[in-house]
């Protein structure tokens, strides 16, 4: 049996007709492209002119060549770093841009732990009989909910635990707490477990807020009028009434804030005092992934977050507002979750005004100023917004109560400061 004689195609002969040399640069060429391309989507921190020269090293051919196929460092870095750089490794390059403490860093992790616990309970809630009332009230004289109670013990143990909180203050707690297990640090952390709660048997989203200060090296009581709501300070022990010396501070003051949304997708915010960036739970790996690099907020937007069933409550200036917004040409869209952390969640990435005034029966508002509007106006105004009580900055506030309540109208500056010429 005779053996067939194997020939080139037509387009094998074409292409062996063009040059041998040809081809074979094309192949070594092709092959460094492909290298050069990966390892620049690889490296974050790739140059142009490093991929050159390893380029030109590998496939003999101009660095010119491989500098053309790659992107700007900046562009590479940002294009790179979202969705794949992790919340760890963030805090680690935050540190060497010395914006954070190695123990601001371990605090903040702790927090990150705990809303990944508190989100695995949200998404579980109505499966494990975590829904409804937990037949208690908190301070405020609100029913707590059981995920209320449940989120408060999980932040309270992942700071104490941590080791680098000296106090730590919660919504659901009547006085702050002095940490006993401190290793180093004293951070003062406060925060909301569980914002929004009342939403969480409806599937709402909720969400959970905490603002962190520096420690206060020395803790002078004298001339300080700090009280809670329920209690007078000259009835606290002194260790307790340090404790509410710590906390009550201005939010100008504060480190670091952020908040966690608990909804069809688990997404931490904060800001470390540069900029504010947003990661996103990836559940596949048990860790929050950058997802929102530097967020801005519009310097205006046509979007506005209030509850108007109380609007018979409100001053007249706000009133007048109100029908600013809704008259002319393309009135604003009104759009009202009821849940802090969602509704100024969209407002952060969209523009527009949240906000939630005083009244006639609560002339401050119900939001608390540490747990909620402080946190939440530091983030507003990294982001390039506002946050205001309608007559003064919200960061400037000095509070005289762990658990005092503010006004908050919040979001994109010009929206802010329209607000702001209603009530003047």
């Amino acid at each position: 049996m005779k053996t067939a004689a194997w020939r080139p195609s037509k387009m094998m002969t074409t292409t062996t007709t063009k040059g041998a040399a040809l081809a074979r640069g094309a192949t070594t060429a092709t092959t460094t492209l492909a290298r050069s391309t990966t390892s620049s989507s690889v490296s974050a921190g790739a140059k142009g002119s490093g991929v050159a020269c390893r380029a030109s090293g590998k496939g003999k051919f101009g660095a010119s060549a491989a500098v053309s196929v790659t992107p700007a460092s900046t562009a590479v870095e940002q294009e790179n770093e979202v969705g794949t750089m992790t919340f760890t490794t963030w805090l680690l390059k935050q540190e060497m841009k010395g914006n954070v403490t190695n123990e601001m860093a371990v605090v903040l992790n702790s927090i990150a732990l705990a809303c990944k616990q508190i989100s695995s309970l949200v998404t579980r809630a109505g499966l494990q009989g975590m829904t409804g009332l937990a037949g208690e009230q908190n301070v405020q004289g609100e029913d707590q909910k059981k995920l209320d109670v449940i989120s408060n013990d999980i932040f309270s143990d992942c700071l104490k635990n941590c080791g680098r909180t000296g106090t730590i203050a919660s919504e659901e707690e009547e006085v702050p707490i002095a940490v006993e297990q401190t290793f180093s640090g004293d951070y003062v952390v406060c925060f909301d477990p569980l914002d929004g709660s009342s939403n969480i048997d409806a599937g709402i989203s909720v969400g959970s807020i905490f603002g962190i200060f520096e420690p206060n090296e020395e803790c002078n009581l004298e001339g300080k009028n700090i009280v809670t709501e329920s209690t007078d300070g000259d009835d606290l022990d002194i260790s307790q009434q340090e404790s509410l010396l710590h906390c009550c501070r201005p939010g100008k003051d504060l480190l670091s804030a952020g908040y966690v949304m608990y909804s069809s997708s688990t997404v931490l915010v904060l800001s470390v005092g540069d900029g504010v960036y947003g990661f996103t739970l990836d559940t596949l790996i048990g860790d929050f992934v950058l997802s929102h690099n530097n967020i801005k907020i519009p310097e205006s937007g046509k979007i506005y977050s209030f509850n108007e069933g109380n609007m018979k409550g409100w001053s007249d200036g706000l009133k007048n507002y109100m029908d600013f917004v809704k008259d002319g040409e393309k009135p604003y869209s009104s759009r009202y979750i009821g849940s802090l952390v969602g509704d100024f969640h969209r407002t952060m990435l969209y523009g527009g005004v949240y906000g939630y005034p005083g009244d006639v029966r609560n002339k401050n508002g119900k939001l608390r100023l540490l747990y909620e509007c402080a946190p939440m106006s530091f983030l507003a105004e990294q982001a390039g917004g506002k946050g205001s009580t309608g007559t003064c900055r919200v960061l400037d506030i000095v509070p005289d109560q762990v658990h005092q309540r503010c006004p908050l109208f919040i979001g994109s500056t010009k929206e802010v400061e329209i607000i702001e010429k209603f009530l003047s």
